[in-house]
């Protein structure tokens, strides 16, 4: 199973392996095709109707393409065309809920002016060798009925239940992965499943040397290299893709799927087990404190440099992701920091340097109390400063109504 994700509306997603036979792989790919469709569908109706608005005559109202059209428009399509009537409307309306969704934030994008490579862009075609298949049930689509997850159309899937579901999911995806697996994500409300409380509070700050750098060196998380162990394999898949790869616009051999396949499930490899290292050290942070600051380290611009393989390999997005749902799910106070001069910063004094430290320089010294640390360790304690949490406060002396005893 893979571990719950909460979203801002209080709601968890759990995903469950799907067992499926070969008649319900057949019946879930025909309700893809049947959505992928509707998407198509959706597509051409919106450039159908840019392409008139930027036609139309002055003084001509406006034509729009918003949910209520689509849906007329999907009605329409089930009545004319038996095919696509043989399918369930449930996941045919919500795809089309999906493609909503995904236009009002390109169109979102736009107004905001966002620069071009920030901005989601404008849905484009499903087509039926890229497009992997995604098919979103409403509570009245599905339901579980001894261990079995049944959808419309009479598609009865059997589903691995690692661990119970806390509650009755209002919803359920069921998709594919690039590996062929199929998995079941139910949307279920998140429960806060509160830890005894410890009096103790940490910083953390990210890096690539070491993925986390904690007030608490019992709590440093090492960089893992897992992409680093697997790039054998890696570059062995990508040597078997390249000498099969087809012609362009052609589609790709037996042998070409095959490689690519393997590829897939070793980078899916990889990924878990950055996933389950970073859990595994962001329920022993969370466990062991009840406040943690948290540097809120955006590590997109790193692809740029000549550290993106190691930073990729990092997974520090991934790991930050953990910490903050871990502590919302145990209820802990996560407080993000700003990153901007953390590195210049002394936590001692709070003196700032005059200029940017190079990546060479590891050892933090400040000019004006002369204080020495670790680099990453001083940004580390800074983060505690910046977010209130140091019980004894920057000038040396316990603020006020300070209830947390100093960092481990």
């Amino acid at each position: 199973m893979t571990p719950s994700e909460v979203d801002e509306a209080g709601r968890a997603r759990y995903t469950y392996r799907l067992r499926v036979s070969s008649a319900a792989r057949t019946a879930l790919e025909a309700e893809w095709n049947r959505c992928r469709w509707v998407w198509n569908e959706c597509v051409a109706k919106s450039r159908a109707a840019h392409t008139r608005n930027q036609h139309r005559p002055e003084g001509e109202d406006k034509q729009t393409c918003g949910p209520a059209q689509l849906d007329r428009m999907l009605t329409g399509a089930r009545t004319r065309t038996p095919w696509l009537r043989e399918g369930s409307s449930v996941p045919q309306q919500q795809i089309i809920r999906d493609f909503g969704k995904s236009r009002a934030k390109a169109h979102k994008d736009i107004k905001d002016r966002l620069a071009m490579r920030r901005r989601a862009g404008m849905p484009k075609w499903k087509k039926k060798r890229d497009a992997v298949p995604s098919l979103n049930y409403t509570r009245r689509g599905f339901r579980l009925k001894d261990g079995l997850l049944h959808l419309a159309g009479n598609i009865v899937l059997r589903v691995v239940w690692s661990r119970d579901l806390p509650a009755d999911p209002s919803s359920v995806r069921v998709y594919r992965d690039s590996v062929g697996h199929w998995y079941a994500s139910f949307v279920v409300p998140a429960e806060i499943q509160p830890l005894p409380r410890t009096g103790a509070v940490i910083g953390v700050d990210w890096g690539v040397k070491e993925t986390a750098t904690t007030t608490s060196d019992a709590h440093d998380l090492p960089h893992a290299e897992h992409g680093r162990k697997a790039q054998a394999k890696l570059s062995r898949y990508d040597r078997m893709m390249a000498r099969r790869r087809p012609a362009r616009g052609q589609p790709g051999s037996k042998g070409y799927r095959e490689a690519g396949r393997l590829r897939a499930k070793a980078y899916k490899k990889a990924a878990r087990q950055r996933r389950d290292t970073a859990r595994k050290w962001a329920k022993k942070v969370v466990r062991d404190h009840d406040a943690i600051a948290v540097e809120d380290f955006r590590p997109k611009f790193l692809a740029k440099t000549s550290m993106a393989r190691k930073a990729a390999d990092a997974a520090i997005g991934a790991t930050k992701k953990a910490l903050i749902e871990m502590g919302q799910k145990h209820g802990r106070d996560v407080r993000l920091v700003h990153p901007a001069h953390t590195t210049m910063d002394c936590a001692s004094c709070g003196a700032r340097t005059k200029h940017a430290l190079p990546l060479s320089e590891r050892t933090y010294t400040c000019t004006a109390c002369q204080a020495v640390s670790p680099r990453d360790k001083n940004s580390a304690r800074v983060m505690l400063v910046r977010a209130g949490l140091n019980p004894a406060g920057a000038e040396g002396a316990r603020p006020p109504g300070a209830l947390l005893r100093e960092a481990a």
